[in-house]
């Protein structure tokens, strides 16, 4: 039953005392492993962007330092969660089953989500809101 799931990636920050989300990549997979791969796919993404390795050619030496204690190893989180195939099944089967699958992890700074959710489940989450007959 659900064959299309859409993927979206925000990053959210604190402006003017205000929570601002800023999307990072929206993708509509057509089946549930293209949906998981581009989950995997963006999270390593932002992990190599906020962790590249020393080697990396555009970071100046000494430019990396590790994380302070304390705060939240963020690329590590979403390198875990790639790696970790009992995760990743779970997601699938949530997925599957039309529940969304939300991946965040944050710093001192920013929080990073990844979603998923399947577009027959939002679809029936709508069509039901539009059948709901207000009560008087």
């Amino acid at each position: 039953m659900h064959d299309e799931f859409l993927c979206h990636v925000t990053a959210y920050g604190v402006f003017e005392g205000r929570r601002i989300g800023v999307p990072l990549g929206t993708y509509r997979a057509p089946t549930l492993a293209l949906a998981l791969w581009w989950l995997r796919d963006r999270a390593s993404w932002i992990a190599e962007r906020l962790d590249p390795g020393p080697a990396t050619p555009y970071v100046p030496a000494g430019a990396l330092v590790p994380v302070a204690d304390g705060v939240t190893d963020v690329p590590g989180v979403l390198r875990a969660w790639c790696a970790d195939p009992e995760q990743q099944l779970r997601a699938a089967d949530e997925l599957a089953d039309g529940r969304m699958v939300r991946i965040a992890t944050g710093d001192d700074t920013t929080e990073y989500e990844l979603l998923a959710e399947s577009v027959d489940a939002l679809r029936i989450q709508r069509t039901l809101a539009g059948l709901a007959v207000p009560t008087a």
